[in-house]
């Protein structure tokens, strides 16, 4: 089946171009800049070299998705001949709240308990949204399928959700923990379990997504029984510009005494603080790491913080389990720096976790086992592919609508 997989941002739209027949992904892009001056759009056809447009004016959502299907049937850096070829469309959705525990057909019915959503996810969910509106547009009568980043942790139990607050903010508001990351964590475990060839039923597993965002989730049996992230994805590990976990009566006297306006702490602790805040040098590891190889004392501290953080998790995490067979790292942070998977692991030897160096070192792109032949706890670093689980995930629910 040849799908189209979209993660529609507030200013961006990134799209992929599958064939589930074998073939796999055809070509990646990206539009940038929606609804700004210098709109940009990057097509790579995976056989082919990158392409590069600036298309004229300012553009919308729609225009943007327009443009990615003129590329994907391009005469010369085309991967299809016709879009009529396109069978599906798999969306990246952020938030489904509590009525998707999986993915779903996206009907009207969808699209409403989705527009429900707003509220929980209001920077996230009117621009997943409007791609859907926008492919309606461009491509109707082609089944369109969500696939959610909070479907994942809806196994989680209710004493590992709710928050210490009133129980009717819970029955009014929904306030409770819903976690994110979802489509990697599934991903990245069941690929766990394939790679040591044991059933996910029998395996407690602690995937660790280490990127610009991060998240750690406790695996049990194949099911999310916990998860770093909350109500929204500011609480849990310190990420590029995200502060994680913290006091929360912090922003209450940062108002006080900073005199900031709601949306003024909002925009502090999602975009100004994590590595960012720390250091003032960058949101991205791979510039505080280098900071660190120059001896810069604040990056190595930012370092320290950002990798105790993840290793409070992983104790957490197995002790909530009662044990612990698998750490997954994966991500952008995980599957590529050696140096901070051997800082968070330092000192976890208590566990059963036990890593080989020179594994450690060549772990870079590719699924690898790096733990020692005698560690109780496997570590792996395994690159992530939430794209191919959207196209997985689109392909399944369109082949199971048909059938009926």
């Amino acid at each position: 089946m040849k799908i189209l997989v979209l993660n529609s941002g507030s200013s961006s739209v990134k799209f992929q171009m599958w064939d589930t027949t074998g073939k796999g992904i055809l070509a990646k892009g990206l539009v940038s800049r929606i609804g700004l001056e210098n709109p940009l759009l990057e097509h790579s056809p995976i056989d082919g070299e990158k392409i590069e447009i600036n298309p004229e004016g300012i553009i919308d959502h729609t225009k943007a998705i327009e443009l990615g299907l003129e590329a994907i049937v391009h005469p010369d850096y085309g991967v299809l001949d016709s879009i009529s070829e396109i069978e599906a469309i798999g969306h990246r959705v952020v938030h489904g709240g509590e009525n998707f525990s999986g993915s779903s057909y996206l009907d009207d019915a969808t699209i409403a308990a989705l527009k429900a959503c707003i509220p929980l996810a209001p920077l996230h969910n009117p621009a997943n949204l409007k791609g859907i509106e926008a492919c309606a547009k461009e491509l109707p009568g082609v089944p369109q399928v969500g696939v959610f980043d909070t479907a994942f942790h809806q196994t989680m139990p209710k004493f590992a959700f709710l928050y210490g607050v009133p129980m009717e903010l819970y029955d009014k508001h929904k306030i409770r923990r819903y976690g994110f990351h979802g489509t990697s964590h599934y991903y990245v475990a069941n690929e766990a379990a394939k790679l040591l060839k044991r059933p996910i039923e029998d395996l407690k597993i602690i995937t660790a997504h280490l990127g610009n965002g991060a998240s750690i989730t406790a695996v049990e049996g194949g099911k999310s029984v916990d998860t770093s992230m909350g109500f929204t994805p500011l609480e849990g590990l310190i990420m590029g510009t995200r502060c994680g976990d913290m006091d929360p009566y912090i922003p209450l006297f940062l108002q006080e005494k900073e005199g900031l306006t709601a949306q003024e702490t909002n925009t502090l602790l999602n975009k100004k603080s994590g590595l960012l805040g720390l250091t003032k040098i960058s949101s991205d590891m791979r510039d505080i790491l280098a900071a660190g190889e120059r001896g810069n004392q604040i990056a190595l501290l930012a370092m320290e913080i950002y990798c105790y953080r993840v290793k409070k998790y992983i104790g957490a995490y197995a002790a909530a389990m009662g044990g612990l067979d698998v750490l997954v790292f994966t991500a952008g942070v995980g599957e590529n720096s050696d140096t901070i998977r051997n800082i968070i692991v330092r000192r976890l030897e208590f566990l059963g976790i036990d890593v080989d160096p020179v594994k450690n070192h060549a772990a870079y792109g590719i699924p690898m086992d790096i733990s020692t032949p005698t560690a109780r706890v496997r570590t792996i670093v395994i690159p992530t592919d939430e794209e191919l689980v959207i196209a997985s995930e689109t392909e399944r629910i369109v082949l199971e609508r048909r059938s009926k």
